[in-house]
């Protein structure tokens, strides 16, 4: 053996060689592939050409189990190798062959190395969570849709719609990126909220910072969110304000279960019902829509908010079927 970058050891017999590469090959299609295995996987190529073309050698066959146990040449191999050599002609196909090989397992690398992206959704009421390969956890809110693209070098996820809360394991050499729309979230080692509305971005901090920038050629200064910190961003302006972390807590109560009403009007009251449950709600007279309440309900209790309002506002409900009117 002899000495690898930062002293570790690299092994020089054939066998052995050939026996990790063929491990490698077998982890990736049988046994499942993590953000650590690639890590490793990329620092082992990287130990050693003998690595790469046994690597290479090896990948031609990777869809025949066979290959990954037979790495010792047989008796019949042995004697084509022999006789390739008497033959030029011969000799001339092995190198072709060794061609493909190389184009093959250079798509096998890509393929290996290239981001692992994934879809996850919820419907409307719904609620998932997902945990990643580096440790982060996301929740996702209703009706929401996002794509997780990890990479050796990257972590990226698009928030196509809705609402997600991000807990993020820091990786000082992967940044994590949620990018929304035309903006672009960073984390900086941090838990935090994303919503994304119709023109409407809302990312609230939790806890440590993040950086929201845009992801045009738009002349805007990033703002580096701390916590408390929520920022507002429409297409043309970014507001920031701070909030209590009892007021964070209360509106994120989704990830209980439930919605936590403070001093809200009727009709925002009814905005959030309605993202959560099939059945809409529906205030037709704007003076209605203008009282305020301080409750908190079950995200798909509508039962509970329509006897408030009738028992504590006297108010008129109608359930039309497709949808529940309330007016005076």
């Amino acid at each position: 053996m002899s000495s690898a970058r930062g002293g570790r050891p690299i092994v020089t017999n054939a066998r052995e060689i050939d026996a990790r590469a063929a491990s490698w090959i077998q982890k990736h299609e049988f046994w499942g592939w993590s953000e650590a295995d690639q890590t490793q996987f990329a620092d082992w190529l990287a130990e050693s050409p003998a690595h790469r073309v046994a690597f290479v050698r090896l990948t031609i066959g990777w869809g025949r189990t066979e290959r990954l146990a037979a790495l010792r040449p047989s008796q019949q191999e042995k004697v084509a190798i022999t006789s390739s050599r008497r033959s030029p002609r011969i000799l001339r196909r092995a190198v072709a062959s060794m061609a493909v090989a190389i184009i093959l397992g250079a798509s096998a690398f890509v393929l290996l190395s290239r981001p692992n992206t994934q879809t996850y959704a919820t419907a409307v009421g719904g609620y998932r969570t997902v945990s990643l390969a580096d440790g982060s956890q996301i929740e996702l809110n209703t009706d929401t849709v996002l794509r997780v693209s990890i990479g050796t070098h990257s972590r990226e996820i698009s928030l196509d719609r809705g609402e997600a809360y991000f807990k993020i394991r820091h990786d000082a050499h992967r940044a994590f990126v949620v990018v929304a729309g035309d903006r672009r979230i960073t984390d900086l080692g941090t838990a935090f909220a994303v919503r994304r509305d119709t023109g409407r971005l809302e990312v609230a901090v939790v806890e440590g910072r993040v950086q929201l920038d845009v992801t045009d050629n738009r002349r805007q200064k990033p703002a580096t969110l701390t916590p408390g910190d929520t920022a507002v961003a429409t297409a043309n302006s970014v507001s920031v304000t701070k909030k209590p972390n009892q007021k964070l807590t209360s509106e994120l109560g989704w990830r209980r279960g439930v919605l936590v009403f403070e001093h809200t009007t009727l009709a925002d009251a009814v905005t959030e019902f309605n993202r959560y449950n099939q059945e809409k709600l529906l205030i037709v007279d704007p003076v209605v829509g203008r009282r305020t309440i301080g409750a908190t309900f079950r995200t798909n209790d509508i039962g509970a908010f329509t006897r408030l309002a009738k028992e504590v506002f006297g108010l008129r409900v109608e359930d039309r079927g497709d949808e529940i009117v309330i007016s005076r």
